[in-house]
């Protein structure tokens, strides 16, 4: 029989840069959605659940490696297992599927000018979140906390810290926050923009406000558009935490809990606020709260200068009216369950069960240029 192996289990495999072959196994339009990265693909779904081996009949496939296959839910890729197995492959299929593998992650390190100070990127690949431990002597802080708090909490034991203060960029439509649960965890004070939105204690961190924490000093700079409590975090003035309003290669949508005439509103906010943060100075990296493809096991850190953002972004800046056209006709498809993801972070509480039923799918907070 064809064993399964557990996230975690790959996660780490992946990690290490131990050799194995992920297969895909999955339909052209489910493989779009959301991928593993490095893996391959092998559209065998229909013939497998139809009882044949399909394309997986003769695939050609590196014989000296494990393959681990992987489907929406992990049971055709138990079938797809069990054929490679019996033509002598060592096969495993990823119990849960791609389901299961919405919470892995990886790292990489963001290199910054000052040695005092370290920012450890924390990569949920099977979402797109993106979130930050950032240290300085033997205290840290974690901006935008969208995986169990016990990873948090591990990471920083691991290399000798106490978790501080957790903060939010602003209050997420299409992950689960697990700030106020790290928050409560680590004994650290909850920081949030202020807002009315939340129904939970927390300490606000407004516009000017900063924090300091060892060498390090974070500033808050308001930066609606998104959401109008977005906040924007700085810190040492080398490296922009944008949460979702500012990107790599977009911008934060601004019609998520909006009808048509607040989202145009939002679309004019948000273009005053990317011209203020992208006149703080070109050489200042931009760390954003989400990408939007799988992220890739190579500790490579997804950043990029603030005056390369401005490039990609100059056209779309050239004028209000124009920016806000643009960003009102690419709204990407609404993210799934978000106004019930958005009552539960506002509520500060996690569901019941299985967060992933809630999570499913990619990131769609973004308007790509």
């Amino acid at each position: 029989m064809s064993q399964p192996m557990e996230t975690e289990t790959l996660r780490q495999w992946l990690s290490s840069g131990r050799p194995v072959t992920v297969l895909d196994i999955r339909t052209q339009e489910d493989r779009a959605q959301w991928s593993i990265p490095g893996s391959i693909h092998i559209d065998a779904y229909t013939e497998l659940k139809a009882g044949r081996p399909g394309a997986l009949a003769d695939a050609a496939l590196p014989a000296d490696v494990p393959v681990v296959t992987i489907c929406n839910m992990g049971r055709v890729s138990r079938t797809a297992a069990q054929v490679l197995q019996q033509r002598g492959f060592e096969a495993h299929f990823l119990e849960g599927g791609m389901k299961s593998w919405s919470l892995a992650w990886n790292m990489a390190e963001v290199p910054v000018k000052d040695k005092r100070t370290r920012i450890i990127q924390i990569r949920r690949t099977g979402k797109g979140c993106l979130s930050y431990l950032v240290c300085s002597m033997q205290d840290a802080f974690v901006i935008d906390a969208s995986l169990p708090a016990q990873i948090y909490l591990d990471l920083a034991a691991h290399h000798g810290l106490q978790i501080r203060y957790v903060l939010d960029t602003h209050i997420h439509a299409d992950h689960l926050s697990r700030s106020r649960s790290l928050a409560n965890k680590a004994g650290a004070a909850l920081c949030l923009p202020p807002q009315g939105r939340v129904h939970f204690p927390f300490t606000p961190i407004a516009h000017g406000d900063t924090v300091t924490l060892g060498k390090a000093t974070l500033r808050a700079i308001r930066s609606p558009g998104h959401t109008l409590e977005s906040t924007s975090y700085i810190i040492n003035g080398e490296a922009l935490f944008t949460g979702d309003t500012l990107f790599l290669s977009g911008v934060g949508r601004p019609d998520l809990h909006a009808d048509s005439d607040t989202a145009r509103e939002r679309a004019r906010l948000l273009y005053q606020t990317l011209n203020q943060l992208l006149a703080i100075g070109p050489d200042v990296l931009v760390l954003p709260g989400h990408a939007s493809e799988p992220i890739a096991f190579d500790a490579v850190p997804l950043c990029a200068r603030l005056g390369d953002v401005a490039e990609r972004l100059h056209e779309w800046l050239s004028s209000e009216e124009g920016f806000v056209e643009r960003i009102l006709k690419r709204i990407p498809p609404t993210p799934p369950n978000y106004t019930h993801i958005v009552e539960l972070n506002e509520a500060g509480v996690l569901p019941e069960g299985d967060p992933t039923d809630l999570e499913a799918g990619a990131n769609r907070c973004a308007v790509s240029s």
